[in-house]
């Protein structure tokens, strides 16, 4: 066994450089990138050995964008999952209820807070920097109240009028298209405020083509397995289409007033086209 080599007084001994971790690779960077998303738009701990292999930096947070309607398909896997135990003890209504707590829950209300503040900013100002400054507030007004009242009464509504035999599937394909739309907007609009320097600033940088491009991937492909499911590609183009004219309204109506988009105009977006995406399934299905 080697001895330790004893210092004598006086003397110092230079600190030796430490070798850099290698960069992560392949599926060891995948695999940062989805513990980095999971971390930032849910409440699901990532710590200890785990949060070791998802270290923080700009641009892997960045990356991980690609990695949000997959998020997405998790939320909406636990609001289904909670729906389903609910519903073998309770009625159908309270384990719908349940099912919509569990999603607020898991996410931390990340995107229902960001309705009502896009509901208080854009119904109380029109002035660009007013709307942004009122976005900051913590506090809600009227107009956040009453949005977020509005959207979270349609959304039980709509979960209630669903047929149970597909209330699973439904609810992970809303969770992850309405994230997918999230995405658009990152794409194709700036970010409004340029000179934020929080730590969450990176989800806001420039999104690459290709991530963008993987995002909608992960978006599409419960919609796809629904369709080929239930045999009727219809009705989710029917949401698909509802919902890709919300995001053109919330792309437009940003532009127009902030010259861009913020955190919380994405939250509004993945709130109003998940309830647009539930609202076109529904209509097709009543209608045939």
């Amino acid at each position: 066994m080697t001895e330790p080599v004893a210092r004598e007084p006086g003397l110092s001994v230079p600190d030796l450089p430490i070798p850099e971790a290698p960069p992560l690779r392949g599926p060891r960077l995948w695999l940062c990138h989805w513990l980095l998303a999971v971390q930032f738009f849910t409440r699901i701990p990532i710590t200890g050995r785990v949060a070791s292999w998802a270290p923080y930096s700009p641009q892997a947070l960045t990356r991980s964008t690609r990695f949000f309607p997959l998020v997405g398909i998790v939320v909406g896997a636990f609001g289904a999952l909670i729906y389903v135990a609910a519903a073998q003890i309770l009625p159908s209504n309270v384990a719908v209820v349940l099912s919509m707590c569990a999603t607020i829950w898991i996410t931390g209300a990340f995107h229902e807070d960001g309705w009502a503040d896009f509901c208080d900013a854009f119904g109380t100002s029109s002035d660009r920097e007013k709307t942004l400054l009122i976005m900051t507030d913590s506090r809600i007004g009227a107009y956040g109240a009453i949005g977020l009242i509005m959207m979270l009464g349609l959304k039980l509504h709509l979960l209630l009028a669903l047929d149970e035999a597909w209330m699973v599937s439904t609810l992970i394909c809303a969770h992850a298209i309405s994230r997918g739309w999230a995405v658009v907007i990152m794409r194709t609009l700036p970010y409004a405020k340029p000179q934020d320097d929080s730590k969450s600033k990176p989800i806001a940088q420039a999104l690459r083509g290709d991530d963008a491009l993987m995002a909608w991937l992960f978006a599409l492909l419960p919609a796809a397995l629904l369709a080929w499911w239930i045999d009727s590609v219809l009705s989710i183009a029917c949401g698909l289409v509802l919902s890709a004219l919300g995001t053109i309204w919330m792309a437009r109506t940003m532009a127009k007033r902030l010259q861009g988009y913020t955190g919380d105009g994405l939250g509004a977006t993945q709130q109003l086209t998940e309830v647009l995406f539930l609202i076109g399934v529904l209509a097709w299905w009543e209608a045939s």
